[in-house]
This record gives C-alpha cells, sequence and structure tokens, in this order.
C-alpha cells in the first residue's frame, strides 16, 4: 500500500507541476493522429483502421529508433 501511495503522490506531482505542457502535448498528439489519418487516407487511399493503426503505430516506432539512436549517439559522444 506504501508503494502505492508514493506512486500515486509521485504522479500527482508531476501533474501539478506540468498541466500546461501534459495538457499541450495531449493536444498535440490528438492533432497528429488526426492529421495522419487523414493524410493516409487522402493520399495513399487506405481504409479508416489502416489509417488509424499507422498513426499510433508508426510514432511509437520513431520514439523508439530515436531512443536507440540518442543511446547510441551518446555513448560515442563521451569517447
Amino acid at each position: 500500500m506504501e508503494i502505492t501511495n508514493g506512486i500515486v503522490q509521485v504522479a500527482q506531482n508531476i501533474y501539478q507541476n506540468n498541466k500546461g505542457s501534459l495538457l499541450r502535448t495531449i493536444i498535440y498528439t490528438i492533432g497528429h493522429f488526426i492529421i495522419a489519418i487523414t493524410v493516409l487516407m487522402l493520399v495513399a487511399d487506405v481504409s479508416f483502421t489502416v489509417a488509424l493503426t499507422d498513426a499510433i503505430v508508426e510514432p511509437i516506432a520513431n520514439s523508439i529508433w530515436y531512443f536507440i539512436l540518442d543511446k547510441w549517439w551518446a555513448s560515442k559522444s563521451k569517447n
């Protein structure tokens, strides 16, 4: 129970200290999904479900790629 309370407290502190940024990030992410879905449906002529899947999966894949690249880059910069 103590661990759960600690996690909740940390989450509340993060939220309180970053309300504006979190809201803007959520709005940006929703906008990104809508734009990606629309572009894919219009340009690639794919179904909504295919466009939705790509609009969600692609940013996640790009984030993983960036994380790996950044870790590799940082390891080379130290040497």
